[in-house]
């Protein structure tokens, strides 16, 4: 067995549910783990001020300090997130949020659990920079997982998911300042070190998170209609013919414009490739899209199709005999909807 074919059969692996959950399961642990590694490493000794709803649960606490009262940052945190929360497990899902809050609970486990070494003690800058890349790889561990580290995520997530548009510029900026009234409270110097790290870590995940960026497919084919067949059965998505001449061969040519997520690109190659191995296929990034535009789930790891996708899964049916037995039945753990069912629920691009 070849490397690419150990790989395509490891891949299929991904058409049971429940090896989705477990892979989700497994990037929100491996995600909270580093982000406590970096916390302890990085942030602490740095004296980095706290973004995002933490860092406005301190602000809170700390302007209400000064008329006398006092608002503790834990119950800040719960009340900024629960209402976000609900708001995306409307939006998503309940597993999505399920998974995102057990993000946060390890995080704060393995926070009281293990003392990090901090090799780069003393270095501020070098702290802040590493720091700031490895906190945007957890978060993009915990998304590319399926789930979120909660807090802003689900702000950034819930409004990328209504508008089709990333806003994780705009979640820097708001978290920058939030830091500047840090950094006139507290100090310029810990804000402006902290404005930096966020920068980094924001730029990390903008960077290489491409679920809500989109590209072009111009594949020039002649068996567009074999062709376009197969891309809008298997990719649903919509798709245009322009009828051409190939300049060189003279012959009647067509043309398919395609716009579909970034992620879904090689996929779309392959399939095309299978179809009509002589294809020449040109991929162009997309700036903007008006209109309807079918996206996969961002609570699910693996959102590109996976084919024969089995109608039972036997570790699910197994756990759901159990549950009836015992009288409930979380929807977490219900298998999702199927393709077919999806292009019922959602309409596609249409060209």
């Amino acid at each position: 067995m070849s490397p690419i074919e150990l790989i395509e059969r490891i891949r299929s692996l991904g058409r049971y549910a429940s090896v989705r959950r477990a892979i989700t399961l497994a990037a929100v642990t491996l995600s909270s783990f580093m982000q406590a590694y970096v916390i302890e490493a990085f942030v602490e000794p740095a004296n980095l001020l706290a973004g995002g709803f933490t860092g406005a649960a301190i602000l809170i606490d700390r302007v209400a300090s000064l008329i006398g009262l006092s608002f503790p940052t834990w119950l800040g945190v719960l009340a900024l997130n629960i209402p976000v929360a609900l708001a995306c497990r409307k939006s998503i899902s309940t597993r999505f949020v399920f998974f995102s809050m057990l993000q946060v609970a390890l995080l704060s486990l393995f926070l009281n659990l293990f003392d990090f070494p901090q090799p780069l003690a003393g270095d501020t800058f070098i702290e802040v920079l590493f720091g700031g890349v490895l906190i945007g790889i957890s978060t993009l561990v915990a998304l590319w997982g399926g789930a979120s580290t909660a807090g802003t995520d689900f702000i950034a997530l819930y409004v990328s998911n209504k508008t089709g548009r990333t806003i994780w510029t705009s979640v820097f900026v708001v978290n920058a300042l939030m830091l500047a009234i840090f950094g006139w409270l507290f100090g310029w110097k810990p804000a402006a070190y902290s404005i930096i790290f966020q920068f980094i870590a924001t730029r990390t995940v903008d960077g290489f998170y491409h679920r809500y960026k989109r590209s072009v497919l111009l594949i020039t084919t002649k068996q567009p209609t074999e062709v376009a067949r197969a891309y809008t059965r298997e990719m649903d998505h919509g798709a245009s013919i322009i009828d051409a001449t190939g300049a060189f061969s003279g012959e009647p040519v067509g043309i398919i414009h395609a716009v579909l997520s970034t992620y879904e690109v090689r996929d779309a190659i392959k399939l095309v490739r299978s179809v009509d191995p002589f294809a020449v296929i040109n991929v162009m990034p997309n700036e903007d899209f008006v209109g309807n535009f079918r996206r996969a789930g961002i609570d699910e790891p693996l959102p590109a199709h996976v084919r024969a996708t089995p109608e039972v899964d036997p570790l699910l049916a197994a756990m759901s005999r159990m549950r009836r037995g015992a009288g409930f039945e979380p929807r977490m753990l219900r298998r999702p909807r199927s393709r077919r069912h999806l292009r019922k629920s959602s309409t596609p691009s249409k060209q």
